[in-house]
């Protein structure tokens, strides 16, 4: 089976660069705020200015995530799981394997951490409280962000100049539908914000994009 046809991602919006946060390594979104992983921490920023509201410090260099309660952080090998509230760690599981690469993106869904792992073109989904691998999602492209939204699973690619978003299916990883942001604009992190809009990391650019996300046939 072939690959559908891709559409062009809709850019509705632009966010920083942030002083001191050269490059945005995660995403997240609270249902109020969206949360950016960075050199200084996490970044809580108000979508409708775009202006940073709280910064956390603590190591945030890849995916981060939010159960309804906590910040879910990769940490080099380790996920964290953070009190919003004081920034605080409140506990720690292994990152899953990546072939020595580490892992990228991070979100929460149906009571799980899901874990893209960038060079083993995998999703992994996880138990929060052990890191025990509970499902393996195999992919044909470099796995940046990740993020559930309304039973749909969808995931980011970057390989060179190149970067998709893409929904697919959570029993065998086929792609059901595809995204193709602009030329050089490659996604770091992706986090749905529940109804209308992914946020998408910028990468080096230090940019957060927000990105239409496509209406579903009733």
């Amino acid at each position: 089976m072939g690959l559908p046809a891709s559409r062009a991602a809709e850019v509705v919006r632009e966010y920083g660069p942030y002083p001191g946060a050269p490059a945005v390594h995660g995403v997240s979104h609270d249902g109020d705020r969206i949360w950016a992983a960075t050199a200084l921490g996490l970044l809580a920023i108000d979508p409708p200015t775009g202006e940073v509201v709280r910064t956390l410090p603590c190591v945030a260099d890849a995916g981060t995530a939010f159960d309804g309660r906590h910040l879910y952080q990769i940490a080099e090998s380790r996920i964290n799981k953070i009190d919003p509230a004081t920034g605080r760690v409140i506990g720690s599981i292994p990152a899953p394997s990546d072939s020595g690469h580490g892992s990228s993106g991070l979100t929460w869904a149906e009571g799980s951490l899901w874990v893209g792992q960038y060079r083993d073109r995998k999703i992994v989904q996880i138990d929060p409280e052990t890191g025990d691998v509970r499902r393996t999602i195999e992919s044909n492209r470099f796995v940046t962000g990740v993020t559930w939204v309304d039973g749909q699973l969808w995931h980011a690619t970057w390989e060179g100049d190149e970067s998709e978003l893409r929904r697919v299916d959570p029993k065998d990883g086929a792609v059901l539908e595809r995204l193709s942001m602009p030329a050089h604009m490659g996604v770091s992190g992706l986090e749905s914000d529940g109804a209308g809009l992914f946020y998408c990391g910028g990468g080096q650019t230090g940019k957060l994009r927000a990105v239409r996300r496509p209406k579903q046939a009733a």
